[in-house]
């Protein structure tokens, strides 16, 4: 990919700006295909503009497209490209010195490197970058301060689930709830695309998802089953509500339970179809469940769609 190379015309901020919106409203929808096929001529677009226009603006553009970049790559099993992507787009954000554009980038990069398996340096960046964007700086802080805030604390909370620090993962996930008093749930202008989609429910998925991490079965099935009872549930993006189920199926499955594992990835194919047919964790997991003896019936002929049998 050459980004030295200026054409005749090169997009404007303004362009890249809504071409971007779209990509980032295909990713919420999980429409991974189409998204592999779109991004790289987006970042190129993002490259020529921030080159004939440099500046906060296409600064901005650039971290969100490597980021968003990162994210796909994570969700269809690339995860030591992932973290190249997301990389790049901290240096970006480093360079412009920019405390507000590096959360953001440091988000997608937490999601690459807990992908693959550097749970220690996930944590590590992520409290790093959310220190620096503390409740207490208000310089040029955007409107989905807060809400990067935040998703850079569940990452790191997820990290530590992970290494099964469930001190620092319930302090964390603590902090995050704070910052979720203070977000909108719906909001991710200002900062980026790190911090879409965040807000209380976000953080109770979390809970649910570090509980099971840390073998908490029993307690992060009650809190799921008062999560998706809650209103709040319906706020977070297709793709956030089916991966979380696919983690629920795995907490499922973990505890035996085939039927339930079984109707939450069925469930999780329902809300955003891609994130259960087009990413492998979530084929290898069809898989999984489909031998189980009390698996639904559904769920058998969805692994026989899928070929996972």
């Amino acid at each position: 990919m050459n980004h030295l190379s200026v054409p005749a015309r090169p997009p404007d901020v303004a362009q890249v700006r809504a071409r971007l919106g779209h990509a980032e409203q295909s990713y919420r929808h999980a429409r991974y295909p189409e998204l592999l096929a779109l991004l790289p001529g987006l970042l190129d677009a993002a490259c020529e503009a921030r080159a004939t226009a440099p500046g906060r603006a296409a600064d901005g553009l650039l971290v969100s497209g490597y980021g968003l970049v990162a994210l796909v790559l994570v969700k269809v099993g690339q995860g030591e490209l992932a973290w190249l992507a997301a990389d790049r787009g901290l240096a970006v954000a480093t360079a412009a010195a920019d405390p507000w554009l590096a959360a953001a980038a440091t988000v997608p990069l937490c999601q690459a490197l807990r992908a693959s398996g550097r749970l220690r340096p996930a944590v590590e960046a992520a409290v790093v970058a959310a220190h620096r964007i503390g409740p207490g700086r208000s310089d040029a802080a955007p409107a989905a301060g807060p809400a990067v805030r935040g998703a850079l604390l569940i990452q790191a909370a997820l990290a530590a689930a992970g290494r099964g620090d469930a001190r620092a993962a319930d302090e964390l996930l603590d902090r995050a709830e704070e910052a979720a008093r203070a977000a909108d749930p719906g909001g991710a202008d200002g900062g980026g695309f790190g911090g879409a989609g965040f807000g209380r429910a976000a953080v109770e998925a979390a809970r649910v998802v570090a509980g099971s991490a840390l073998g908490q079965v029993t307690a992060a099935t009650v809190r799921h089953e008062r999560l998706i009872a809650d209103d709040e549930w319906r706020w977070l993006p297709p793709e956030h509500r089916a991966a979380y189920l696919l983690d629920v199926a795995r907490l499922h499955a973990s505890a035996g339970d085939g039927l339930r594992a079984g109707r939450a990835v069925l469930d999780a194919e329902r809300t955003a179809r891609s994130e259960v047919h087009d990413r492998p964790a979530a084929r290898e997991l069809v898989g999984v469940v489909a031998r189980s003896a009390t698996a639904p019936a559904a769920l058998t002929r969805l692994a026989a769609t899928l070929g996972v049998t």
